[in-house]
């Protein structure tokens, strides 16, 4: 990547240097092992630094290409993968799951009792294309909530904390569709492992495996070189551990999944399971604000950009968040929405879209300053 001088995207260099102060403040407290934080305004690199070791215990440093767990940050590359599709008119926006999938015609909601001992009640409607890519599916994760039906999917291995046994996305997506939906679809919001069943419908509509359609449809065209699925002997000096600080304040290597990134995996999925670099997901995003384009190659037409990255959930929904509602935020095809600039706890702007990974990345698309923002750690 070229690095600018900051005024080259309007940037203020004395200011960029508060970004410098806060990411070795994380680092020499231990909060964190090592930051990565890129800029990229008007499409200009305007800032670049990292600090920490990618592996403590061997200190080995970060560099602008080391590889990191993203997890959730995989959920928007699933959504354009189908949003592609949409463009190729393969489904509809409202087009029942079920439609493609049939096992999902057998779907019930949960009533009442617990994992052990429930009733169920049927669906008022089907579970629908929409629902998954905002997440008002009624599906969950079993780490996620206390309730029953999260008890019920950890009961059966039903999500991405699972991957004792060897299996398919497409037996996967069978088992999801035979544990109760957690809400009548459309009535609520709950965060889950809907973008994952959207990764199957990838494959089912392109006749592709979801890995080979990334890397074909999506990180050939944007030369995304380094986001994969998992890492092979050529990529592994560029890897690390994740680390958390235990009682003590003092950080150790932490396993958050039970495949570490390092084996093929048999299962590939839509909402968790990629690698990938900072330089190669600044492309990714700038392609958003590109309204689509990239080096000259339309992936998405304007007019589904805007479709994605605006807020589709209805008022009766709203707020949305993770045990607590958080408001001002809404939801697009992929994207967490900036609705409301009030309602936030930090400066941000209207229209700003995001997400962020389980294992310390996140990432900004800022419409109004035409600025991304990609942080690693």
């Amino acid at each position: 990547m070229i690095l600018m001088k900051p005024h080259a995207g309007g940037m203020d260099a004395k200011r960029l240097q508060r970004i410098d102060d806060w990411m070795v403040r994380w680092v020499e407290n231990s909060h964190l092992p090592n930051l990565l934080v890129a800029i990229q305004r008007k499409g200009r690199l305007v800032y670049l630094r990292h600090t920490g070791p990618r592996d403590v215990e061997a200190d080995l440093p970060v560099e602008e290409d080391t590889l990191y767990r993203i997890f959730s940050m995989t959920k928007p590359v699933t959504t354009t993968a189908a949003m592609m599709l949409y463009e190729e008119a393969k489904f509809r926006l409202d087009d029942p799951v079920a439609e493609f999938l049939p096992a999902f015609h057998r779907q019930e909601v949960f009533a009442g009792g617990n994992e052990s001992n429930y009733c169920t009640e049927p669906v008022q409607r089907p579970v629908t294309i929409r629902d998954l890519m905002v997440h008002t599916s009624g599906l969950t994760y079993g780490f996620h909530n206390e309730t029953a039906v999260d008890a019920l999917y950890r009961k059966h291995e039903v999500d991405f904390n699972f991957r004792r046994a060897p299996r398919l996305l497409s037996e996967l997506c069978d088992q999801l569709a035979e544990m109760p939906l957690l809400f009548q679809p459309g009535s609520r919001w709950n965060y889950g492992v809907s973008t994952d069943v959207l990764g199957r419908l990838v494959e089912v509509w392109s006749g592709m495996s979801l890995d080979t359609f990334f890397e074909e449809r999506i990180f050939k065209p944007l030369g995304m070189t380094d986001t994969v699925f998992w890492i092979n002997d050529t990529r592994m000096e560029r890897f690390g551990p994740v680390y958390r600080p235990n009682r003590n304040g003092i950080l150790q290597p932490h396993q958050i999944e039970l495949v570490p990134f390092t084996e093929q995996p048999t299962l590939k999925e839509g909402g968790v399971g990629l690698v990938s670099t900072v330089p190669d997901y600044l492309q990714f995003a700038q392609m958003f604000l590109n309204n689509g384009t990239w080096n000259g190659q339309q992936i998405l037409r304007p007019a589904t950009v805007a479709l994605m990255t605006t807020n589709r959930l209805p008022p009766s929904v709203l707020p949305i968040g993770f045990g607590s509602s958080q408001p001002g935020r809404g939801w697009g095809l992929g994207f967490c929405v900036v609705m409301d600039t009030t309602d936030f706890p930090y400066p941000v702007n209207q229209g700003t879209y995001w997400w962020d990974g389980s294992s310390g990345t996140r990432f900004f698309i800022d419409p109004v300053y035409d600025m991304v923002t990609v942080i690693m750690a």
